[in-house]
């Protein structure tokens, strides 16, 4: 939202150009930027946890959390998937709908749950320094809380599955800029699990399991596979191309991530280019396949965003696989 507001109609011209890849398309609306994503406003969500935003085009974070102290556990309620998503209100009759709607124009049917499903919401819950603590400690009331984000997730996906989609979407961020937050010990303890039970109900339905997670997670790509995982949104750089070559190509669908924090703002149009051709040739396979996704954010010139446009199509034919 901010890029879009930051340059406007311009940006909208650059994207019609390239009808082949999806973006957003121009409206009156874009200068709306929401309650998420406006500096200055406060909401809770359903779960309790107030959010604050600071700058306009950016998500705010979690300022308050409810279970702050672990004595609000006990008399603590979670919503109800019948009536809840993670951040606000959800009408069933209508998401079936929208879901036999988009089945019958034979499109890909994608349900979502929103970002920050499970691991994420514990932070949001507790509090990240607060969970880091309850994981190095082993406190045993964090099995508790699990089970209960666990339990709400099941009865958002179970009510997708029983509508019926192709691809569930799943988005978690894991890593941290060059670690994760945690020792891979500790995530196939505390993190694992949940996903193994979501991600299941999925596979055993017949429904892919697509998942996104920002920062460096490196360590545990074989787990999320395992896990069930068939479409994985992992970030280029953090990452390195090479470890997401290895660990990756050819196992799982690869939608990559490519780079919104050195390449893509601040390069030169032609360094944009050489990326993105250097993606496709390192990670473009028949086996799973790749795709591409980036986030333009505000202060990105016009002139790399329309580099970006420009080589997703140019090189978007290229063989599936490339000579080493």
């Amino acid at each position: 939202p901010g890029a879009r507001r930051e340059h406007g109609r311009p940006l909208a011209d650059i994207a019609a150009q390239y009808p082949e890849i999806e973006s957003p398309q121009w409206s009156d609306e874009w200068n709306d930027l929401g309650e998420r994503y406006t500096a200055g406003s406060r909401f809770a969500d359903p779960w309790g946890c107030v959010w604050e935003n600071v700058h306009d085009g950016i998500v705010g974070q979690p300022t308050q959390h409810p279970l702050e102290d672990w004595s609000a556990l006990a008399g603590f309620e979670p919503p109800c998937p019948e009536h809840k998503t993670h951040m606000g209100e959800v009408g069933w009759q209508q998401e079936q709908r929208l879901i036999k709607s988009a089945r019958a124009e034979g499109v890909l049917v994608r349900a979502a749950l929103d970002h920050g499903f499970y691991f994420l919401r514990l932070t949001y819950l507790r509090g990240f320094e607060n969970l880091m603590t309850d994981i190095a400690a082993g406190d045993s009331r964090l099995d508790e809380l699990c089970r209960m984000v666990l339990e709400f997730n099941r009865g958002l996906v179970e009510r997708y599955l029983d509508i019926g989609v192709d691809v569930m979407v799943f988005g978690d961020d894991l890593g941290m800029q060059d670690r994760l937050p945690i020792s891979p010990r500790h995530w196939r303890r505390y993190v694992q699990p949940a996903y193994e039970e979501l991600f299941g109900m999925c596979r055993r339905a017949g429904t892919h399991v697509y998942l996104h997670s920002d920062g460096y997670i490196v360590d545990i790509m074989p787990d999320l596979l395992e896990c069930g995982v068939t479409i994985l949104n992992p970030q280029d750089l953090c990452n390195g191309l090479g470890n997401i070559r290895r660990l990756l190509k050819g196992r799982v669908c690869i939608d990559l991530d490519i780079d919104r924090q050195r390449i893509i703002p601040r390069r030169s149009p032609g360094d944009v280019d050489l990326h993105i051709r250097h993606c496709i040739e390192t990670l473009g396979s028949q086996q799973g396949g790749l795709m591409l996704v980036c986030g333009v954010y505000e202060g990105t010139p016009l002139e790399n965003i329309h580099a970006l446009y420009q080589a997703m199509s140019r090189y978007r034919r290229l063989p599936a696989e490339m000579p080493d």
